[in-house]
């Protein structure tokens, strides 16, 4: 089977015309200065049902004989495709079932059945829900909606390409998020028909990276384990169909760490006002981690938004620890009235917010007389994370971290 083409994404793009939304392409002047040039977003997480995903899966259940819909269709994902394939099930009339990993995210379980699918949790990863998904339609002779091996799913993702061209013609790179590679290799498919000289970098969080070691191998390789926050892009091994789109036109695959996406996640929400879930967010995670890599005009997809408001908290307070927005140490101070709040007194003074504090007379490594406090503190960043710290050192204070 050959490449998904762009007229094919074209006809996509007169098909989704009334159903999905041009999203807004968003200036992040904050984020221009390590790659001197203009970068902007992509905001697919204001998509309908809050990903890219309903692009594809209504392309798809589209192209469905009247008999094929009739049987239903079925799905498996982690979350944002398993939206996408109720919305579009609903809106063409068929009915749909869903199978889902037994810790996806609730809000994404919650909107799923809230969009009519019939959801059932099976397994750990995504790759348990296929495996129960496959059989499923073989035994019932439900279409089986695939997350992002498919052509008609490709070409449906790839209507991102071509808004991103009408937005912003002079585009030098495009950044997106890289899970299975629906959206990475029907973007690129897109973007390399119009511009070749466009360059197309897909992201893969680092604990769940398939395609650096398929793209070694020269065929789809399965991770042993994955372990990443970012649960949209967690896929264990590429399709045969889109690992062809990504060897043939994607231009490089980088990789970012939890702290990046959890940076990147705060940024969105803190700096543009945009809630945006960790694997939609990992395409600014790679400009935060690879400052000067990009040729701007940079535009990084944003892929979906629909985060566990409980994950938000955790991410958040992830993301600021790893952009020095907290302190945490330890202080050894005379065991006599007042200097607790003393001690207090003077973070104050220095702009700094207790978080947390703690008082122990009880510790080996006290001398008699001491006392120890351990204070968590929230700062303006690294600079002031440094001043607070000397500041108690002239003091008088003692410290350890």
């Amino acid at each position: 089977m050959g490449l998904v083409s762009v007229d094919t994404i074209r006809e996509a793009r007169r098909l989704l015309e009334s159903v999905v939304r041009k999203t807004p392409m968003e200036h992040a002047r904050d984020l221009e200065a390590p790659h001197g040039g203009p970068v902007y977003l992509k905001c697919e997480n204001l998509q309908r049902t809050g990903s890219f995903k309903i692009r594809g899966a209504y392309t798809r259940i589209h192209g469905l004989t009247e008999e094929e819909r009739a049987r239903g269709v079925v799905a498996a994902s982690a979350g944002n495709h398993a939206q996408g394939v109720a919305l579009a099930a609903s809106l063409l009339g068929a009915n749909a079932t869903v199978f889902m990993p037994e810790r996806a995210p609730l809000p994404k379980l919650a909107a799923t059945r809230g969009y009519g699918a019939d959801v059932h949790l099976h397994g750990d990863v995504l790759e348990d829900a296929l495996v129960k998904a496959t059989a499923f339609a073989e035994q019932t002779g439900a279409v089986f909606i695939h997350p992002f091996d498919h052509p008609d799913i490709i070409a449906g993702q790839g209507t991102v390409g071509l808004e991103i061209l009408e937005q912003v013609p002079d585009v030098a790179t495009v950044v997106v998020a890289t899970g299975g590679g629906g959206l990475v290799g029907g973007v690129a498919s897109a973007l390399k028909a119009e511009r070749p000289e466009i360059r197309v970098v897909g992201v893969q969080a680092e604990g769940a990276a398939a395609f650096p070691l398929s793209l070694s191998a020269g065929n789809p390789v399965r991770l042993d384990r994955m372990q990443t926050m970012a649960d949209g892009i967690a896929v264990g091994e590429p399709g045969p169909i889109t690992f062809e789109h990504v060897r043939s036109l994607v231009d490089d695959v980088v990789t970012v760490g939890e702290e990046s996406l959890s940076r990147a996640v705060l940024l969105c929400l803190e700096r543009r006002k945009l809630v945006v879930e960790p694997a939609g967010a990992a395409a600014v995670a790679a400009l935060l981690e690879h400052p000067g890599v990009f040729e701007p005009p940079i535009v990084a997809v944003l892929s979906g938004g629909n985060v566990d408001p409980l994950l938000l908290l955790q991410i958040i307070q992830h993301g600021m620890t790893a952009a020095g927005r907290y302190l945490s140490l330890r202080l050894r101070v005379p065991d006599r009235p007042g200097s607790l709040a003393r001690v207090l007194s003077l973070v104050g003074e220095l702009g700094a917010n207790v978080l947390d504090v703690e008082h122990s007379r009880i510790s080996g490594r006290l001398a008699m007389g001491e006392v120890e406090i351990a204070l968590k503190l929230e700062t303006r960043g690294p600079d002031h994370c440094a001043d607070v710290a000397a500041q108690l050192q002239r003091a008088g204070f003692r410290l350890s971290y």
